[in-house]
């Protein structure tokens, strides 16, 4: 019975080279909280307790951690323009859209954590961890104080992409 040819060495190192060339940048992707598992975009905050859909809240990358605020208050015992009666500070008594409401989250394996987000409903500030999931359409949120054992769970739904905003110069009507 013949055995079989063994691989060359400078081929065997070429086809470890080659492969070696395209799995890291899989791998890579795959262990970092960017691209398609970046939280950066629009979330509609869901309440954990009822269920119903409260705001759309905006992620963005501002150097190198996120930030996040209120686009628009979807549901309120106050009604559509809620103030935050119960923040401290300079945010006493201001309008809850465009609240900034999430602060200096950054990048933790594939989730972000080490910073925090305020609930304009009690007024309290809360440390914070969040972990894209469901392919990126699903943000896991929790807010804390002192161990994350003590503290709430939201899962956050992303919205479709925003519409293109509108030329100036044309007159057409929309479809």
């Amino acid at each position: 019975m013949r055995m079989p040819r063994p691989f060359s060495r400078p081929l065997l190192a070429a086809c470890l080279l080659l492969a070696a060339m395209v799995a890291k940048p899989v791998l890579a992707a795959a262990a970092s909280p960017a691209g398609d598992m970046s939280p950066v975009g629009v979330w509609k905050q869901i309440d954990d307790k009822t269920g119903a859909a409260k705001s759309l809240i905006e992620i963005r990358e501002v150097n190198g951690k996120l930030v996040g605020k209120v686009l628009k208050v979807l549901k309120s015992d106050q009604g559509p323009n809620p103030i935050c009666k119960k923040c401290s500070g300079a945010l006493k008594n201001q309008p809850v859209t465009g609240m900034e409401i999430l602060k200096n989250m950054k990048p933790d394996g594939n989730s972000w954590s080490g910073g925090t987000i305020l609930d304009p409903k009690s007024g309290s500030t809360y440390r914070c961890t969040m972990r894209v999931i469901d392919g990126g359409q699903k943000l896991k949120v929790r807010g804390y104080i002192g161990f994350s054992l003590f503290g709430r769970t939201q899962v956050w739904l992303r919205e479709a992409s925003q519409p293109a905003p509108a030329s100036s110069g044309s007159t057409a009507p929309p479809a």
